[in-house]
């Protein structure tokens, strides 16, 4: 008996420890060098303020999206064309946006590989494209932006040449957008545009400053780093605030499952790495990239350092009382820089492989010694897990595996927790765990 108990329990061991070797091949192939070289890249370009010069070839935004564009376009030359480069814009004017120093086109440069299986459904990530000095409306001051956000741009270009190399169900979206400093002008832009064609989006990973480990705070950390994500959809209805009230989801938003995702993700591929879940959807006040998506309905969340060095931020270049104020090159951390983008490269290739989430999860239970659950069947999955965790747990904490699209968890209480779902494709890479969105009678 004992033999037999122990056989079960290597079993047990040996199948929840299973890992996809392509995860570690991924992370092992983003390159310091490259990341290095391409924050050199931007950051001599001058200024790449969303309002600078257009023409030239060598200063300003102008030059910066065409040498990302340019970027892209030989990734996917390389890959066989697997990549879609396109430039997306938008004109914003001067008229009622009190940081926009003239009418112009806000240009974002996208880049699409597409999926096999699901090309209409997308996960993206996000860098920007530009920077400022300490007046956003100066528009000809040299602006480096290395960190602040040469660093996420040139994250997201190295992803991409990483992630070329393999093929995926879902598509990747890889994009620079513009306007961030004068109002999250590109990102509202891409994410009306989505919705115009229809795009089904799993998820935005935006990174906004991913290489600095000296926080102003004196704080030297080169592990950990912030996921921020809003607790429920900013469009949800009234009658889903209701049903909240009685049902429970204060912090179980499809934003909120996201940065869970990843958080799982980087614990199970990259355990020397700290990631934080930030219970807020920006920083205290402020904003970033993925909010025009959240705004729409989309989930998303913000990936970045874990301690800020506020006189590298949005300031002129000068030494002021010995301190050497604004975003240059020599305070970028490459090889800090290279664990994000690993920590990004891995999610967009696990959400990518992964089958599609249940589109419908029911729950019921009340007043029984257990809960049940039941929900939609997902084409291509071999399986489902069942997650639930204690309801003051920030993540999902114990689970089961079946393959059938309803279960019973007997002697679990449903007062007592929280429920969710996700498909299992036959590679074992999974969905983003949804929360129930019904209830059974």
């Amino acid at each position: 008996m004992k033999k037999i108990t122990l056989l079960l329990l290597l079993i047990t061991i040996t199948v929840s420890a299973q890992t996809d070797q392509k995860i570690y091949d991924i992370i092992n192939s983003v390159s310091a060098d490259r990341i290095k070289s391409d924050i050199k890249t931007l950051t001599e370009f001058g200024t790449r303020n969303t309002f600078s010069d257009t023409i030239s070839k060598t200063r300003g935004i102008g030059a910066a999206r065409r040498w990302i564009k340019s970027e892209f376009d030989k990734i996917s030359n390389d890959c066989n064309n697997c990549i879609n480069t396109f430039y997306q814009k938008d004109f914003v004017t001067k008229e009622g946006n009190r940081r926009v120093p003239h009418d112009a086109w806000v240009v974002n440069v996208v880049a699409i590989q597409k999926g096999t299986k699901y090309p209409n459904k997308f996960v993206i990530m996000s860098g920007d494209i530009d920077s400022r000095a300490s007046d956003t409306m100066d528009f000809t001051t040299d602006a480096p932006g290395a960190n602040d956000n040469a660093s996420g741009m040139a994250g997201t270009i190295e992803a991409a040449r990483v992630l070329s190399k393999y093929k995926f169900e879902s598509s990747i979206i890889y994009v620079g957008l513009s306007g961030e400093e004068q109002g999250l002008f590109g990102g509202a832009g891409l994410a009306k545009y989505a919705k115009e064609y229809g795009w089904e989006i799993i998820g935005i990973l935006n990174n906004d400053m991913i290489g600095n480990i000296t926080g102003v705070d004196g704080v030297i950390d080169n592990r950990s780093f912030r996921i921020f994500s809003e607790p429920v959809p900013a469009n949800e209805t009234e009658n889903q605030r209701k049903m909240r009230r009685f049902y429970g989801g204060e912090v179980d938003g499809i934003s909120r499952q996201l940065a869970r995702y990843i958080h799982k993700n980087v614990k199970t591929y990259m355990p020397e790495m700290n990631p934080m879940m930030i219970y807020r959807l920006d920083r205290f006040g402020r904003g970033g990239h993925h909010r025009p998506f959240n705004d729409l309905g989309f989930a998303g969340i913000r990936i970045m350092e874990a301690h800020e060095n506020y006189t590298q931020q949005h300031q002129d270049i000068r030494v002021e009382n010995g301190i050497k104020y604004g975003d240059t090159f020599e305070h970028v951390n490459f090889d800090y820089a290279k664990k994000l983008t690993a920590v990004n490269a891995i999610n967009l290739a696990g959400l990518a492989w992964a089958p599609e989430a249940p589109k419908e999860v029911a729950i019921g239970g009340i007043v029984e010694a257990s809960a049940k659950l039941k929900w939609t069947k997902v084409e291509g999955a071999k399986g489902y897990k069942i997650y639930w965790r204690d309801t003051t747990s920030p993540t999902w904490d114990n689970s089961r595996y079946v393959e059938t699209t309803e279960f019973t968890l007997d002697g679990i209480v449903i007062d007592n927790f929280f429920f969710g779902v996700a498909a299992v494709g036959d590679n074992g890479h999974e969905s983003v765990v949804v929360f129930p969105n019904k209830i059974l009678r």
